[in-house]
C-alpha cells in the first residue's frame, strides 16, 4: 500500500526540498560533475560521461571549452548517455569511450579569469600556466579520478575547442595519445576569425562581445536594426561602431584594434609556429571544411606545420569536407544550394574519424590503412585520398602553367593578354555605397533570428556582378573538366587614385544556363574561393605603407584552398571589388594610422584599375592537378 502523505499547515512549509537527486538506477551511464584542480589552485568545471556495461577499460575523449560545458553534456535530460550528448558522440559512447567535456578558467562554470585566445607564457603571458598546462593538469586528474579508464587519452573540439585541442600538443601529457582539431583558429590575424590579411572582420563585434561582456554568453548587442549592412555603416568606423555598443569597455576589443597590423602579439599567438617548434610524438587528424565562414586557413596552417614535423608520416592526417564551420559533426548532405549526394559528415566519421581513434586509443587495427588526406572533390561530389596535401601530382610543365590571366575583353585565359590590347579595366569604389557580401538585409551573424550565415560561403555571386564597382571576368566553357586542388593565390596589377585600397578577388564555378537535375541551379555563381587583401601590407603584414597615387604595383592575394572540378560546360568567373561589407570593415582609400578610427572625412571615393599589360599582366595561380591525379578512383561511400 502507497505511503499517505498528510497535508498540515502550510504556511511555515516550501515545496522544494533542501536535497533532491534523481533516481538514475535506470541510466546506462554514469554522470560525474567536478571541480578539476590546476596547478595554480584554481579549479575548473568539468562532467565526465562514463558508460555502463562496457566490457573492459575504456579511452577518454576530451574537450575543452569556452561554449559551457554544462550545455554539451546536458542536450536532452535522459537515461541514455547518447540523448544527453552532442549527436557526434553518440558512436563513441556506444562503443565504450567515455566522455569529457570541461569549461576553459573564467567561463561558465570554472573559476578563474577569462583571457580570450590566452597567450602561451611568455611575452604575452608573465604567469605560471596557460591552456597548455590546464589541459595537462586535467589529464593527469582524469587518470587518477575516473574509474575505468585505460590510461589512453584523446583531445578534440571545434573551432576554439580546435584550438586549445592544438594548445595541448605544445607540450603534451605522456597519456595524450590522439587529438582532432576541427575548424581550428590558428592565426587569428592572417586569415582566422579576427583579420583577414589586415582586413578587421566586423562581424566579429559579436563574438567578442557574448565571450567577454560576462562570464556566461548572457550579454548579446541590442543592435537595433535588422540590417547589419547599415547598422555598420552608420556608425562610420568600427571603434565607433564598437563605442555605441558599449565594446570600449572590453579590454579583448580594445586589443583587437590596437594591434591592427601584424605585430609580436599576433606573432607570438600564431599557432602554425608554435606546433613547428613542439614534440611531434601525438597522432593527430585535422579536419577542415571547404566553406568554412570563420577558420579558413588554422587547418591548413597547423596541418602543414605538423606534417613537415612527421618523419615516419604516419602520425598525420588530413579530412576536407565540403561544409560549413563544424559540419562535420551533423549533417553533411547539403548546404544551401549545394548537395553532395550523401551524408558526407556521417561517410567521415564513420570511415576515418571512428577507425582513427579506434587505432590510437584502443590500438584496434583498421581493415585498410588510415589515409594521410581523405578529401571531397566539390563539383565532382566524390571522396579522394591522396598521399600529401597538396596533391603531389600538381601539373606544372612551364613556368606560366595554372596561370589564368584577366583579359581586357573582360576574359579569362590560361594565355597572358597580347601587347596593344587595352592596358587596363577601371572601377569607381565609393565607401559609401560599399558591397555587400551577401543578399541585403543581412541579419547579424550570431544572435540575428533568422540568420543563414553558416551557409553564406556558397551563396549565389549573381548579384553582385551586376554593380559598377565589381569587375567580372568570364572564360569560355570548358571542354573538358578541370580539377583544381591546393591553395589559390591571385596577383593582381593594380593602381588607385587613393593612398590606401582593399582587394577582394573570387574565383567562381559558373554553371550552365540550365541544369536540368537541379533547375534553380542554371546560371549560378558558386564561389570556391576568395579573399581580401588590405593594401597597406602589400610589402609587409608587420607595417602599414601608404600607397602612391596612380602607381602601377603587384599586390599578391594568398586565397583559401580548392578541391573542387569545374565540370564541362561550366565556365571560370572572378570577381574583382575593393569592399566586402560588412563582414569586413570599410577601407577609407585615404591612408590613416588606425583605419578602427578613420574619421568621416578620410572616406573618399576612388577610381581602381586592373591592369593587364605584358610585365604587368593580372592572373590567378590555380592548383591544376594531373589528369591522371584527377582520374583516380574516387572512395567508396
Amino acid at each position: 500500500m502507497a505511503k499517505s502523505h498528510k497535508t498540515n499547515d502550510l504556511s511555515r512549509s516550501s515545496d522544494v526540498p533542501r536535497r533532491f537527486r534523481k533516481p538514475t538506477q535506470g541510466f546506462n551511464h554514469t554522470r560525474m560533475q567536478v571541480m578539476v584542480p590546476m596547478r595554480d589552485g584554481i579549479k575548473l568545471f568539468t562532467i565526465v560521461m562514463i558508460p555502463h556495461d562496457v566490457d573492459g577499460r575504456m579511452p577518454i575523449i576530451f574537450t575543452r571549452t569556452p561554449y559551457s560545458a554544462a550545455k554539451r553534456a546536458t542536450r536532452v535530460e535522459s537515461p541514455d548517455i547518447a540523448m544527453a550528448l552532442p549527436p557526434a558522440d553518440e558512436a563513441l559512447v556506444r562503443d565504450g569511450y567515455i566522455r569529457v567535456y570541461q569549461d576553459v578558467r573564467g567561463r561558465f562554470g570554472s573559476k578563474g579569469q577569462y583571457v580570450m585566445t590566452m597567450p602561451t607564457r611568455g611575452p604575452f603571458n608573465s604567469g605560471t600556466i596557460d591552456q597548455v598546462t590546464d589541459a595537462a593538469d586535467t589529464i593527469d586528474w582524469l587518470l587518477a579520478n575516473v574509474p575505468g579508464n585505460n590510461g589512453r587519452v584523446g583531445i578534440t573540439g571545434v573551432s576554439y575547442d580546435g584550438f586549445l585541442t592544438l594548445m595541448a600538443l605544445l607540450d603534451p601529457h605522456p597519456a595524450l595519445k590522439a587529438a582532432v582539431p576541427i575548424n581550428s583558429m590558428v592565426d587569428c590575424w592572417l586569415g582566422d576569425d579576427f583579420y583577414r590579411h589586415g582586413a578587421f572582420r566586423t562581424v566579429m563585434l559579436e563574438y567578442v562581445y557574448r565571450q567577454t561582456a560576462s562570464n556566461n554568453a548572457s550579454q548579446g548587442i541590442p543592435w537595433g536594426y535588422h540590417d547589419f549592412y547599415t547598422a555598420v555603416l552608420e556608425a562610420g568606423s568600427i571603434g565607433e561602431l564598437g563605442r555605441r555598443y558599449g565594446a570600449d569597455k572590453l579590454p579583448a576589443w580594445n586589443r583587437l584594434l590596437e594591434h591592427a597590423a601584424y605585430d609580436e602579439y599576433w606573432q607570438d599567438q600564431a599557432l602554425q609556429e608554435l606546433l613547428a617548434k613542439a614534440p611531434r610524438k601525438v597522432p593527430v587528424l585535422t579536419v577542415h571544411s571547404l566553406f568554412d565562414q570563420e577558420d579558413l586557413y588554422g587547418p591548413m596552417l597547423s596541418h602543414a606545420a605538423m606534417a613537415r614535423r612527421d618523419r615516419t608520416g604516419t602520425r598525420t592526417h588530413l579530412a576536407i569536407g565540403p561544409w560549413c564551420h563544424g559540419q562535420s559533426t551533423g549533417d553533411g548532405s547539403e548546404l544551401g544550394s549545394m548537395r553532395w549526394g550523401a551524408d558526407t559528415s556521417l561517410q567521415f566519421r564513420q570511415g576515418l574519424l571512428q577507425p582513427f581513434w579506434d587505432l590510437h586509443l584502443k590500438g584496434v587495427e583498421p581493415a585498410t590503412p588510415l589515409p594521410a588526406v581523405l578529401a571531397f572533390e566539390t563539383g565532382a561530389n566524390a571522396w579522394r585520398t591522396y598521399d600529401a596535401w597538396p596533391p603531389k601530382q600538381q601539373h606544372k610543365p612551364a613556368p606560366d602553367a595554372g596561370r589564368l590571366y584577366l583579359q581586357p575583353d573582360g576574359g579569362l585565359s590560361f594565355a597572358a593578354p597580347s601587347a596593344g590590347g587595352t592596358c587596363s579595366t577601371e572601377y569607381v569604389s565609393d565607401p559609401a555605397k560599399p558591397v555587400p557580401y551577401r543578399v541585403r538585409p543581412i541579419v547579424p551573424s550570431f544572435g540575428g533570428s533568422g540568420s543563414t550565415w553558416r551557409r553564406w560561403l556558397v551563396d549565389d555571386q549573381r548579384p553582385f556582378a551586376d554593380r559598377t564597382d565589381v569587375l567580372v571576368f568570364v572564360s569560355a566553357p570548358l571542354r573538358d573538366p578541370l580539377t583544381l586542388a591546393g591553395a589559390v593565390m591571385a596577383t593582381l596589377f593594380a593602381s588607385t587614385t587613393g593612398t590606401d585600397a582593399d582587394w577582394v578577388v573570387k574565383l567562381i564555378d559558373l554553371y550552365p544556363d540550365e541544369v536540368p537535375a537541379q533547375p534553380e541551379l542554371g546560371g549560378y555563381q558558386l564561389m570556391i574561393s576568395a579573399d581580401i587583401l588590405r593594401g597597406r601590407y602589400r610589402e609587409s603584414f608587420t607595417t602599414a605603407r601608404p600607397i602612391p597615387a596612380d602607381e602601377v604595383l603587384p599586390y599578391r592575394i594568398p586565397m583559401p584552398h580548392v578541391n573542387h572540378t569545374f565540370l564541362a560546360g561550366h565556365r571560370l568567373l572572378v570577381q574583382i571589388q575593393s569592399s566586402w561589407f560588412p563582414l569586413c570593415d570599410r577601407n577609407p582609400q585615404t591612408f590613416v594610422d588606425n583605419i578602427a578610427w578613420a574619421h568621416p572625412e578620410d572616406f573618399i571615393p576612388a577610381t581602381q584599375r586592373i591592369h593587364h599589360a605584358p610585365g604587368a599582366a593580372s592572373f590567378i595561380e590555380l592548383p591544376v592537378i594531373t589528369a591522371a591525379a584527377a582520374a583516380r578512383k574516387p572512395r567508396r561511400r
